[in-house]
């Protein structure tokens, strides 16, 4: 079960962020309200049926393809993400250790460590999870980066963010446009302060 100062640090984030919209502020006190209702078990796989997760999408340096897994279990393609561990010690870590396992490239890092979204999603068809309050996180990686397949998925390919596949996540599309945003806002901000320090 994840620790303490994960369920601290989880807490303290999303009661800082700053939602885009109406409806990611509605998410954004749903989830302040699991996590005070049921603590660190809110964080964990063995806690309630909805619990939060971590994920990342994974986006190529222009920013015009990401890099989607075809998930073994649930037959839809998806950004990385997953379950909360005991060694993570905030939800960015967590989404980053979940986008380096899946994807086998360990030296992906996370563009910033601000969530770009919150989405929250019922599962069915043999999940022993019945909901997930996912926090989403965003990384840009060079196109020509080697990848591997792992025992969660079937297929890793880079796909443009403008044809996001058919058989994807419910929702997919629209939260991979909201990365995309998010990390251009990103990558502008530090070109222009980079600028400003020559």
């Amino acid at each position: 079960m994840p620790h303490h100062d994960l369920t601290e640090s989880a807490h303290a984030q999303l009661a800082e962020w700053q939602p885009p919209d109406d409806r990611q502020e509605r998410l954004r006190v749903q989830y302040l309200a699991h996590l005070e209702s049921h603590g660190r078990a809110a964080l964990s796989k063995g806690g309630p049926p909805e619990h939060l997760t971590a994920s990342c999408v994974v986006l190529s340096e222009d920013l015009a393809e990401t890099l989607l897994c075809f998930h073994r279990k649930g037959k839809f393609w998806v950004q990385f993400g997953g379950h909360l561990e005991e060694s993570d010690a905030s939800l960015a870590d967590g989404a980053r250790r979940e986008a380096r396992e899946e994807s086998q490239v360990a030296a992906l890092e996370l563009l910033g460590d601000v969530p770009f979204d919150l989405d929250r999603h019922a599962l069915s068809g043999g999940w022993t999870c019945a909901e997930h309050l996912d926090v989403g996180f965003v990384a840009v990686l060079p196109r020509a980066a080697a990848f591997a397949v792992t025992d969660e998925s079937e297929a890793l390919a880079w796909w443009p963010v403008s044809a996001i596949p058919e058989d994807s996540a419910d929702g997919l599309a629209d939260r991979v446009a909201r990365a995309r945003r998010h990390a251009a806002l990103l990558l502008e901000g530090r070109a222009s302060h980079e600028q400003a320090s020559r």
